[in-house]
Formats: structure tokens, C-alpha cells, sequence
């Protein structure tokens, strides 16, 4: 009991969850729309309690304390005409706009991705709308990521990013990104002032069967950011 007691003590942050995450995932193979999507809702006790603001920060997403809650709706469409192509992803709930907990129980909406893309060679493609970031190691959806919870490593770089970019497959484990993005990170417009001055890059290499490796860049007026 004694090292139980000692075990638990050296422990800043000990919860139980139980987690409930399914995705569904439909094709109308005729129209070549593809509708795919997850929910999630939770139930976490953190043993350690609040601290003296009322609320625990173990995690940026799932942080109500003993209570059934919500994580996100998240409905993702996507369809193919020839070499072109667009996703439309819109989700609902505290989870969806970047939120830790629920708060007083709202479950407001929003855009998580909206652009089109357009092959322009088997190799080469161009994007341009607001997506999903890609730097980072986590994602909004829970259904992405290894772990329900997000750490707050997450939180402090983008969501999405605005702009254009270019992708370049050079081989199946080599391939380049290119981009101009918005000035304003998790937003769809940019600052007047600044304009679309952000610019971003990724290197994907995959060297070995199985492993996979991103480095990632962006830099701009007002945020810069890189990851491996």
C-alpha cells in the first residue's frame, strides 16, 4: 500500500476516461461522393482535482471534470471529377473550434477544411481553400489521432491554414510541399494589412517500410513554426 500511496503521489495528473469514438464512413460509388465522419464523447475523473482557477489543465481537449461530455460531430464530404477535386469538412461541438472543455454547454460549429484541389501531372497538384495544418503532431478529430486527448503542444501552433500550395510527389518515399498562406492562422481570411505572407514548406521522406518522416515549416509576420 505504501508504494501505491508514494506511486500516486508522484502523479501530477491521474484520470479515468471511458471514451466512446466510432467513425462511419459511406460511398455513393455512382455520384463519387464520399461521406465519412466521427463522434466522440467522454467521461473523465481527474484525481488531482482543480486547481485554484476551478478547472483542471492536464490536456487542451477533454477537460471537463466528472462529467459526461461531448467531444465533436465532425461531417467530411469529398468528390472526384477527373483531375479535380474538393473536401468540405464541417464540425459541431467544443472540440470542433479548438476548445478544451464545453464550457457552459454550448456546442458551437465550424468549417474544419474547405478547398479543391487539381492534379495538374500524376506527380504535381495544387490546393487552395482552408485546410487542415500540416505542421504538428495532432489533429482535431479525435478519429485521427493516436491519443483521444490532445497536449497543449498542440495549442500553440495552427488549427488550419488559408492559402495555396503546391504538392510534388518525386517517388513513393520522397516528396516536397510549397506554400503561400494566410497571415492569420485558424482563420480564412488574412489581415488587410498583411495579406497572404505566410509561407510554408514540408519534406516527407519515407526511408524504411513503415516509418515515415515530416519536416514541417511556416513562417510570416506574426507566427513561425517547425516541427520534425
Amino acid at each position: 500500500m505504501n508504494t501505491i500511496t508514494k506511486i500516486s503521489k508522484k502523479l501530477s495528473v491521474l484520470f479515468l476516461g471511458l471514451t466512446i469514438a466510432t467513425v462511419a464512413v459511406a460511398q455513393d460509388e455512382d455520384a463519387g461522393l464520399s461521406i465519412s465522419g466521427s463522434v466522440d464523447t467522454y467521461y473523465k475523473y481527474d484525481f488531482s482535482g482543480y486547481n485554484q482557477r476551478g478547472m483542471n489543465y492536464s490536456n487542451w481537449f477533454g477537460e471537463d471534470q466528472n462529467s459526461v461530455s461531448i467531444g465533436m460531430l465532425d461531417v467530411a464530404l469529398s468528390h472526384e471529377i477527373g483531375k479535380a477535386s474538393f473536401v468540405g469538412e464541417f464540425a459541431l461541438g467544443p472540440r470542433a473550434i479548438g476548445e478544451g472543455g464545453s464550457g457552459q454547454g454550448t456546442a458551437p460549429g465550424t468549417i474544419q477544411n474547405l478547398y479543391v484541389s487539381y492534379a495538374l501531372t500524376d506527380a504535381l497538384s495544387v490546393t487552395g481553400g482552408f485546410m487542415g495544418t500540416f505542421v504538428g503532431y495532432e489533429v482535431i478529430s479525435p478519429a485521427a489521432n493516436f491519443n483521444y486527448s490532445a497536449s497543449y503542444l498542440f495549442s500553440n501552433g495552427p488549427f488550419q491554414n488559408a492559402g495555396v500550395k503546391l504538392d510534388y510527389a518525386i517517388s513513393d518515399s520522397f516528396g516536397i510541399m510549397f506554400g503561400v498562406f494566410s497571415s492569420i492562422w485558424d482563420s480564412y481570411i488574412a489581415d488587410p494589412g498583411l495579406g497572404m505572407n505566410s509561407i510554408g514548406a514540408q519534406v516527407y521522406v519515407a526511408p524504411v517500410d513503415g516509418w515515415d518522416v515530416y519536416l514541417n515549416f511556416i513562417t510570416g509576420s506574426l507566427y513561425s513554426q517547425w516541427d520534425i
